[in-house]
């Protein structure tokens, strides 16, 4: 795409982030005092319209297929983003977001059903990139065209596996791997960098030989030049994406106890008018 065609586009990718961030509302609501991932499902929001609107290949059609685009993610708990999602891509309907979490649903916390889109369940913080670099190689073996796109939490860079990871995806030379990294800087525990101190994410990277982009992760424009920029390079790449934990809620924004929270009505309607505004 042209200059011209990334900006046309990025205005659809904003509306489309728009719609997912009032589902993802509407999903967190719904559960009633169990509440949901609030701060690093908004955090992540524009990241999934770009990959779902605009970068991976995927067919809800054919949701088997074997040049498809994989999406794992180490942060699963990113659903109030990822549900809807795949129901922007056809892969879920509308009113199926409202069950989720409900006994006998398909979108549970934590599913793996390729069916609907879902390829990873989770697990513990730092293997979906180990089951990434697998993936990848499969793929490989097979001769399929289709990429693997891991997303992880800046926390998540804590765990040693990731960097054993990223050496290996190195040493494999996996240029169908991208790592994308939702850089919100807070984790369950508080400050990442008072936690544990991780800049600067783009030299650590460089310096296992991968390819970096860092950009703003709220502005589907720069995404998409992000995805741009990396494709077709030799190796793996990583997109460190900058974000801000709980966007577009003001009351959750940058704040720890929204990583997992239940909304009283007030604060449903104040979060719904606020997004609704923006």
């Amino acid at each position: 795409m042209d200059e011209t065609e990334l900006e046309t586009k990025a205005l659809e990718l904003k509306a489309m982030a728009k719609r997912m961030r009032l589902e993802g509302l509407e999903m967190a609501y719904s559960t009633g005092r169990a509440g949901a991932h609030l701060g690093g499902g908004f955090s992540c929001i524009e990241i999934l319209a770009v990959l779902y609107g605009a970068v991976m290949r995927l067919d809800p059609k054919n949701p088997e297929d074997k040049n498809r685009d994989r999406l794992l993610s180490g942060k699963n708990h990113f659903t109030l983003a990822h549900f809807p999602a795949l129901c922007e891509k056809g892969f879920i309907k509308r009113d199926e977001l409202l069950g989720f979490q409900k006994d006998g649903g398909r979108l549970t916390g934590y599913p793996r059903n390729v069916e609907i889109g879902l390829e990873y369940s989770g697990g513990s913080l730092g293997q979906a990139l180990s089951v990434g670099i697998g993936f990848a190689l499969a793929m490989k073996r097979e001769n399929s065209t289709g990429r693997v796109f891991v997303l992880t939490g800046d926390g998540e860079l804590d765990e040693g596996q990731i960097w054993e990871g990223v050496m290996s995806a190195h040493a494999y030379a996996l240029d169908n791997l991208i790592l994308i990294v939702d850089r919100n800087h807070l984790s369950y525990d508080g400050d990442t960098e008072q936690v544990m101190p991780l800049e600067s994410i783009d030299d650590k990277f460089k310096a296992f030989h991968w390819r970096c982009v860092r950009c703003d992760g709220h502005d589907p424009l720069a995404l998409l030049k992000a995805f741009r920029d990396i494709k077709g390079g030799e190796g793996p790449a990583v997109i460190i994406a900058d974000t801000i934990k709980g966007k577009g809620v003001s009351f959750i924004e940058n704040r720890p106890e929204w990583h997992h929270h239940a909304l009283t009505k007030e604060q449903y309607e104040q979060a719904k008018q606020e997004i609704l505004q923006s």
